[in-house]
């Protein structure tokens, strides 16, 4: 268990707090390019570490995002005409570029040079794999642009979607390092799911409920290492990457696609979870494709005209009790993605960790949780860059594996785990 002044160190996110400033320092996913489709579309606002934002995309396809309200009267610049190289205000005409400038007000004239004075906040954004990056921090200490395989496989083997969770972004996040819900609470799907079913590993799993976790250090964060029995003298391994602060990556099964996701918190008690499937040697095909907009995988279905899941605490997530009894579904809520969001925000908006018993195969979790206290402190107190915003570190893939026992898992999987173009991965 944690303390409670721990726990609000890793679950606080907004402006100021050590997470926070601490997610600031890497590029993390805002939109998908698709929200901002052209150039003079509608703005859309967005909201990341509790700060309300308006991102748009200008006359020559630039893109910006700034304070959401206009510096004269505090209108939401979501309401704001895009048009003519800016974003402007519908209540007084107040204008802004790409970059937070004023560079029009209407009531004052030119030569008072009033609009030079007047700057909203701005951030960097850039874009890359159908997604909208976003950099919070400080300007002079913006890493290298993202190198996630997934955002630079080419467009046809990649598939990204993200959807509301209605709860801190720390609980999401553990749950995507936990290997061992898995022969319980996603039973039901491993043998039905179109992107998990055929795979012998499915079966691993099935077949030994308790796993043994091995951690290991990575460079940017951990390799956390579930193994279970296999065929005799031999373990199957199920290697889950975690990259600091909140990339982790879902072991393959067969020829299935690579899974993975993104925690973002949009504030303390809500986060973006950001999904993408992706294929490193093949383009995904037309019924994958189909299967991941259909809510299959790791993926859901929506409120129309959302980004919220179709299945939600308003409804109960739509629960079975009938399917939870036949085991057709272990839990009674259909759909892998759904399956884990209704249990992690069954523990409320921040979970109270003080109330906690841990056990071995929440070692990955324990290794995560003192890791980013360690870097988040490190960098409040002495300014010392975090680890994972590099390259190097985000080359990385996971790996299902079957190794004779005895096998140092980190060691014999090194080459697996490491991502290269045209490499096929390590799937069983």
């Amino acid at each position: 268990m944690l303390k409670k002044e721990q726990n609000d160190l890793l679950t606080q996110t907004g402006p100021g707090t050590p997470m926070g400033q601490l997610f600031r320092r890497y590029w993390l996913p805002a939109l998908l390019s698709r929200e901002l489709p052209e150039p003079d579309c509608a703005p859309v606002r967005l909201k990341l570490l509790s700060e309300q934002m308006v991102a748009f995309r200008d006359s020559e396809g630039r893109l910006g995002v700034i304070d959401e309200f206009c510096a004269h009267r505090g209108v939401s610049l979501w309401f704001g005409r895009n048009e003519e190289g800016g974003l402007r205000c519908p209540y007084h005409g107040w204008k802004y570029d790409v970059n937070g400038q004023c560079v029009d007000v209407p009531s004052e004239p030119a030569e008072s040079g009033f609009c030079a004075r007047i700057k909203l906040k701005s951030y960097s954004l850039v874009e890359r794999g159908g997604v909208i990056w976003i950099y919070m921090g400080p300007p002079e200490l913006k890493p290298p642009l993202p190198e996630w395989e997934f955002a630079t496989v080419p467009a046809r083997q990649s598939y990204t979607s993200k959807r509301l969770q209605e709860c801190n972004w720390l609980q999401a996040m553990e749950g995507g390092i936990d290997s061992s819900h898995v022969s319980f609470l996603h039973s039901g799907a491993l043998n039905s799911d179109p992107l998990f079913k055929g795979a012998k590993g499915n079966q691993y799993n099935l077949n030994d409920y308790k796993p043994v976790f091995e951690v290991v250090p990575a460079d940017g964060g951990l390799f956390i290492g579930a193994r279970r029995n296999a065929e005799e003298g031999h373990h199957y391994w199920r290697i889950t990457p975690w990259v600091m602060p909140s990339f982790t990556m879902v072991p393959p099964r067969g020829d299935h696609p690579i899974h993975g996701h993104f925690w973002v918190p949009i504030d303390d008690e809500n986060n973006w979870a950001w999904s993408f499937d992706y294929h490193p040697t093949r383009a995904l095909t037309a019924a994958e494709v189909q299967a991941m907009e259909d809510g299959k995988g790791i993926h859901v279905r929506y409120v129309p005209g959302t980004f919220r899941p179709l299945q939600n605490k308003d409804n109960d997530y739509l629960m079975d009790r009938a399917a939870q009894k036949a085991r057709t579904t272990y839990s009674g809520v259909e759909g892998i993605a759904m399956q884990d969001a209704s249990l992690q925000e069954s523990m409320g908006a921040i979970q109270d960790r003080t109330r906690e018993h841990l056990v071995s195969t929440d070692n990955g979790i324990i290794m995560a949780r003192q890791r980013l206290m360690k870097a988040a402190k490190a960098l409040a107190e002495k300014g010392d860059p975090p680890p994972g915003v590099d390259a190097q570190a985000q080359r990385v893939r996971s790996v299902a594996i079957v190794l004779p026992q005895g096998q140092p898992f980190n060691e014999a999987a090194r080459d697996a785990l490491r991502a290269e173009p045209g490499k096929k991965h390590a799937s069983v």
